[in-house]
């Protein structure tokens, strides 16, 4: 499976990545070795030395360059080859390794894999995790064993809740929403309004803890490839959200291989007062529950069934439920084309 590349996807949480150490995770089919310099400027390397391919993961850091620990070779933040400890120190031309732009932004550290300029411009907005916002905050990273287009299904297709997250997430009457599907260019939005409905466990738990009936909505944001944005909450029936109780969920994909993604995910509570201690607890279990006992396991046996065949070739069903799904798809297709035939022209 080919992959976008001229895109900004997340390699970790900026935190991972620490002074004085060395980071490696596949990301899109790649092996890549990040570290900080010591001015604390983010660094992405190919994780293999062009000598005998071992992983320079393996080596340690020299100052700002990466020493493979087979034959010491030292590769800069370019990629360059700056040291060879063998013979007259001769550095042959092909002494180098890719190296890719990394940018620090929303507590992630985003990786540009493609050919294209990198324009930090294009990464989306997530400030609500930036420190000062004043939204209270917690994340996670979730390892997923299928390909990152059946969890973004998961995502832009929130008629689930209603069957899989059930009593946490989701109620039964939801799956009667009010549907609206919106696209802007390659981005997508995806918004279900829900009135009248039972309050799903977590939001009783964040409104009026009475179990009286809500209005609810879920409105899902999506940049490609991977990036979703989820505002979601719920209000006295009538009234307006500001008297209600609702919350940001970041969502966000990275392909590790055609058939495993990082699942990097975080939520953002608006300025007010704060939980106390045992009700942020169970709300965190909650969403474990919801995230690694839930979705995951379906999304996994999504991935086993499918195999290797094309999702196409497999004949889907369609339900009026899959027109975001479907569009995501259709707009992934386009881009990964574009950048074919970009490539076969030059």
């Amino acid at each position: 499976m080919s992959f976008v590349k001229n895109a900004w996807y997340v390699a970790c949480w900026s935190d991972e990545v620490k002074a004085g150490e060395l980071f490696s995770r596949t990301l899109l089919d790649e092996r890549v070795v990040l570290y900080r310099r010591a001015d604390g400027t983010p660094v992405a390397l190919r994780d293999r030395c062009p000598h005998r391919f071992i992983p320079l993961s393996m080596g340690r850091l020299r100052d700002d360059a990466v020493e493979c620990g087979y034959h010491g070779l030292q590769f800069d933040s370019t990629g360059a080859c700056v040291k060879n400890p063998h013979g007259d120190g001769r550095i042959p031309a092909a002494a180098r390794v890719q190296a890719y732009t990394v940018h620090d932004r929303h507590g992630m550290l985003w990786i540009w894999m493609g050919e294209a300029a990198a324009d930090p411009a294009l990464i989306p907005d997530y400030g609500m995790l930036d420190e000062g916002s004043g939204y209270r905050t917690s994340r996670g990273r979730l390892h997923i064993n299928a390909n990152y287009e059946l969890m973004g299904e998961n995502l832009l297709d929130l008629s689930h809740i209603s069957f899989l997250h059930a009593g946490l997430l989701g109620s039964p009457e939801q799956v009667h929403a009010k549907q609206e599907v919106i696209q802007d260019g390659n981005r997508l939005q995806c918004n279900r309004w829900m009135p009248e409905v039972s309050v799903p466990g977590v939001f009783d738990m964040l409104f009026r803890r009475d179990g009286k009936p809500v209005d609810m909505w879920t409105n899902m944001r999506w940049d490609p490839p991977g990036c979703f944005l989820l505002d979601t909450g719920v209000q006295a029936p009538g009234e307006s959200r500001e008297r209600g109780a609702w919350y940001y969920g970041i969502h966000i994909l990275t392909p590790e291989t055609s058939r495993t993604t990082h699942y990097h995910f975080a939520a953002a509570r608006p300025p007010g007062p704060e939980l106390d201690p045992e009700t942020n607890a169970r709300l965190a279990e909650m969403r474990r529950i919801a995230f690694e006992d839930q979705d995951k396991p379906i999304i996994d046996a999504q991935q086993e069934a499918l195999g290797d065949n094309d999702f196409w070739d497999m004949k889907p069903v369609l339900l009026n439920v899959d027109l975001g799904p479907v569009r995501m798809r259709h707009t992934l297709e386009r881009l990964r084309k574009a950048e074919a035939a970009s490539a076969q022209s030059r």
